[in-house]
């Protein structure tokens, strides 16, 4: 049994037509010593059922906050307490080889934090695209990732240290995993690495979307993921 030990954040809301098949990927990823942990948002569906379903010890499920995804995986992540953490979106679908793989780039100690590339599928398991990281010519680089974010939270996992950096999660950014990697850029080094460990499902209930924001929304994103990083960078620097 390896060393190093896993947990798993997730955060649900009204998952239930996903959401078991997702759980049973995720677990054959995971050792006895590992856990899954999933914040559900006030499901009124059958979700919390289904999850309670599995009876498996590796599964912690709590309440979430009920204030959108943003802190409902803060909630999740702030209940982890593994030495690398994975993000999970509720309906994705985890290949056998992922948590494996990505572990074996987490030994060299200077990697904070590493995202994987994905196949993207519909909610039908067709291919939409090969390669989620092409699609979004995805790169490191801290301006970079605030004009346009690469970091995508359902293929990231992190170090246990950046838990204390990223939390909690500001209200007013748009997206809690470009926050995610932009807090880890600034506190070491991030990967990006082409194997393709997940497919990444998309549909019309996605809470995230590919389509392209008005200018103005665009614009008010960029200024509020500034603002908080500079307010976290001043206060980092006060300490």
């Amino acid at each position: 049994m390896r060393h190093i030990r896993v947990s798993v954040a997730m955060a649900t809301y009204n998952g239930e037509k996903y959401i078991q098949e997702q759980i049973r990927t995720i677990l054959q990823n995971l050792t006895d010593n590992d856990e899954l942990v999933i914040s559900d948002d006030g499901s009124k569906d059958q979700t919390r059922k289904m999850i309670e379903a599995f009876q498996d010890k590796r599964i912690k499920f709590i309440q979430g906050p009920k204030k959108g995804i943003k802190q409902n995986f803060a909630n999740a992540i702030k209940h982890t307490s593994g030495d690398i953490i994975f993000l999970a979106d509720q309906d994705d679908i985890w290949m056998k080889n992922k948590v494996e793989t990505v572990l074996k780039y987490f030994q060299n100690s200077d990697i904070l934090l590493i995202q994987h590339d994905a196949i993207v599928i519909d909610s039908q398991r067709n291919i939409l695209y090969e390669s989620f990281s092409s699609l979004r010519n995805v790169k490191v680089g801290l301006v970079r990732n605030i004009l346009k974010n690469s970091y995508h939270g359902c293929c990231i996992a992190f170090r246990k240290e950046l838990k204390k950096e990223i939390l909690p999660i500001p209200e007013n950014i748009y997206l809690h995993d470009q926050w995610i990697g932009l807090i880890a850029e600034m506190n070491g080094n991030t990967k990006f690495i082409p194997e393709k460990l997940i497919q990444y499902r998309r549909h019309e209930q996605n809470a995230s979307s590919f389509k392209h924001l008005p200018i103005h929304q665009i614009i008010k994103n960029r200024y509020q993921i500034i603002k908080s990083i500079l307010h976290y960078s001043k206060n980092r620097g006060a300490q």
